[in-house]
């Protein structure tokens, strides 16, 4: 048996293609600002491939870049700005933040309205409630690609390898919202290919290059590499391609799950553009 590989690439060449269209049937300007301080390179490819597939989809951009050395209260008045910015419709903080600032901190500061990532603890807790309104990028791609797929969730096995707050924990959510049964596994899990090997969907989100082995996967299950490791070979995922000869439905790496979420953070941006604009408030507020 060889996998179907997924092909995120396409897929999200689909979503920004229908993004693009009803940015257009909008009407109106949308504009997404992003934060970004410190040196990391990654971190500067991330955010100019975020603008350039901004501009692509007709969304206007922000791009505002600061030394690794800046303070934190002057990233918290810039945020307050942002949120005060009637013309600014989503506003997404590039991580990792420098060690001297508190995270968590600066990432509640921003509006949760226009909160693109779905960070903020209130879209946190809608998502926890079954209301979603801005969901983290990456599990919502993931969720696109299985129902692209034709994936069955109801009544399944769903594994979750990790368990932050960006990929973990919303995966796990969205899983569940659709009627799987899900096991969240993470680095002190016992025994736990015994858990993956009962998985009819598993997802790795650990950041462990090559961690999950074929012989913990069940045989024809849909297996989803969110992780992405630099190495000097190029880019490693959490799952060892060697999964491919093991599993049903598979995505590589490059090329699966990262395209999914640039494309999802752009739906989100609009999402926040027509509620703002429609004067529709947050379920709860």
């Amino acid at each position: 048996m060889t996998a179907v590989r997924i092909d995120g690439k396409a897929l999200a060449a689909k979503v920004r293609a229908v993004v693009t269209e009803d940015v257009r049937a909008f009407g109106a300007p949308v504009c997404l600002a992003t934060i970004l301080v410190g040196d990391d390179p990654a971190s500067h490819v991330y955010v100019g491939s975020k603008h350039k597939a901004s501009h692509e989809a007709g969304i206007d951009s922000r791009d505002h870049r600061f030394g690794a050395d800046t303070r934190e209260s002057d990233i918290l008045d810039l945020i307050a700005e942002l949120n005060a910015d009637d013309a600014v419709d989503g506003i997404l903080v590039q991580l990792p933040l420098p060690e001297h600032m508190d995270e968590p901190k600066v990432l509640r500061s921003v509006d949760p309205a226009k909160d693109v990532d779905g960070f903020h603890p209130q879209n946190a807790g809608l998502l926890f409630l079954g209301e979603p309104f801005l969901v983290p990028a990456t599990p919502s791609g993931v969720m696109v690609m299985l129902a692209e797929h034709g994936v069955e969730l109801k009544g399944k096995e769903a594994v979750v390898i990790g368990r932050s707050e960006i990929v973990g924990k919303p995966m796990a959510m969205l899983l569940l919202a659709e009627h799987a049964t899900v096991t969240m596994c993470h680095s002190r899990t016992l025994n736990l290919g015994e858990h993956t090997r009962r998985a009819d969907i598993l997802v790795a989100a650990i950041g462990r290059p090559r961690f999950v082995t074929p012989e913990m996967v069940k045989p024809g299950a849909t297996v989803l590499d969110v992780g992405v490791t630099r190495t000097e070979a190029g880019l490693v995922g959490d799952v060892d391609p060697a999964v491919f000869e093991v599993a049903g439905l598979m995505t590589p790496v490059p090329g699966g799950v990262g395209p999914m979420t640039i494309a999802m953070l752009l739906r989100n941006t609009l999402t926040a553009a027509q509620h703002r604009r429609a004067g529709v408030a947050l379920p709860g507020s």
